[in-house]
């Protein structure tokens, strides 16, 4: 995630100097006192870390809930990303870290409703990892950003000591162009929205884990991991557009808990409109996984007026047929018991239940 911060601290040193001193860390160190892989997971302990450590150290909150930053240099907008890969294995079924490097950085642009144009690449090398293997990252990276219409322009390389580093970490920044003076974001979703999702979920998170462990299924899962930039731009010349997320750590259901806090609404979804392939859901049952918990790379959510959702969607299935409006957006019913939003999922049956976000880590490393 982006943001941009402005810290009053920063303009009045004698008021820093005074308050410094009684500053401590917000995180319960008693409760976690080392890192945990939960707190890169998606979850309530990242979103802990990121509320309570950073952004109550480098300034105030404001659009930090967007997936990039959106910027004004020279009276023009630009948006701009960053973001680190370290996924295992580097090589799976639909993809490797090099796509997914590029795939991911151009798909947070894209939710700012940028046209991707830059990226900057730095690599992390592990001493002894087969050049070969590199050679074979670099030439997909170079493919992935041929097809995503982005230039790679600047990069950095380190290594470090053999068994340090897990043979690659690709860190990443992303600069686009904004052509609108919208906020697409948590803050401009409005009750009465529709929730539209541009395709079924859960293979990217798939497809890694069977690689990582394995495992083999009747039909292989391939991930999802594609640049949505297109779709999103094609979208945005035809409707409006309130808010985008795409469905990376946490899946579908963590980026609806993340706008739902943010917009302190309540997000209502059906769950018989919302895509999952039988393989997909199948493999979920056998793993004890819930599919709307696990990470996607080429899937994202659109919030838009309810009088647009039809045009949305005809839109969006020009890109991918298993498109769907999947809910709509309600004021929050239970204000003292929700207070910050929530997610709703209508069953079948007609059952419902609350999608809160995880507590621990579903998928390690699937990014």
């Amino acid at each position: 995630m982006m943001a941009i911060w402005f810290s009053p601290l920063q303009q009045n040193p004698q008021q820093q100097m005074s308050v410094t001193p009684a500053l401590a860390c917000p995180i319960p160190l008693e409760r976690y006192p080392h890192v945990l892989m939960a707190h890169g997971g998606g979850g309530w302990l990242m979103r802990q870390l990121i509320e309570e450590m950073f952004l109550a150290t480098f300034g105030p909150e404001l659009d930090w809930q967007h997936d990039a930053a959106s910027l004004t240099l020279a009276g023009k907008r630009l948006a701009f990303t960053t973001d680190s890969y370290i996924v295992t294995p580097l090589f799976f079924p639909g993809g490797d870290i090099g796509s997914l490097a590029v795939h991911g950085t151009v798909n947070d642009l894209a939710m700012s409703g940028a046209r991707p144009r830059y990226l900057s690449l730095s690599f992390i090398l592990e001493e002894g990892l087969p050049m070969e293997t590199l050679w074979r990252v670099v030439r997909s990276i170079q493919q992935a950003a041929e097809q995503a219409q982005v230039r790679i322009v600047t990069g950095d390389t380190k290594v470090v000591d053999r068994g340090k580093g897990d043979g690659i970490f690709i860190n990443t920044a992303g600069i686009g162009t904004l052509a609108h003076q919208e906020f697409i974001g948590p803050r401009s979703v409005q009750p009465g929205d529709a929730i539209l999702l541009s395709g079924d979920v859960g293979r990217h998170g798939i497809a890694i884990l069977s690689a990582r462990a394995g495992l083999t299924f009747e039909t292989t899962i391939e991930s999802d991991s594609a640049p949505v930039a297109p779709a999103v731009l094609d979208l945005m010349n035809g409707v409006c557009v309130h808010c985008l997320r795409d469905l990376t750590r946490g899946g579908l259901a963590s980026a609806l808990n993340e706008i739902a806090h943010s917009a302190n609404l309540h997000l209502q979804l059906n769950a018989s409109a919302i895509p999952i392939g039988n393989a997909v859901e199948g493999a979920c049952e056998l793993l004890g996984l819930d599919p709307l918990y696990v990470a996607n790379e080429g899937r994202f959510i659109a919030f838009v007026p309810d009088a647009d959702a039809a045009q949305a969607l005809a839109c969006l299935r020009q890109y991918n047929q298993a498109a769907q409006v999947i809910g709509h957006v309600l004021e929050s019913s239970s204000p003292n018991r929700f207070r910050h939003g929530q997610v709703t999922l209508k069953s079948t049956l007609g059952a419902t239940r609350v999608l809160d976000l995880l507590s621990g880590e579903q998928l390690p490393r699937i990014c």
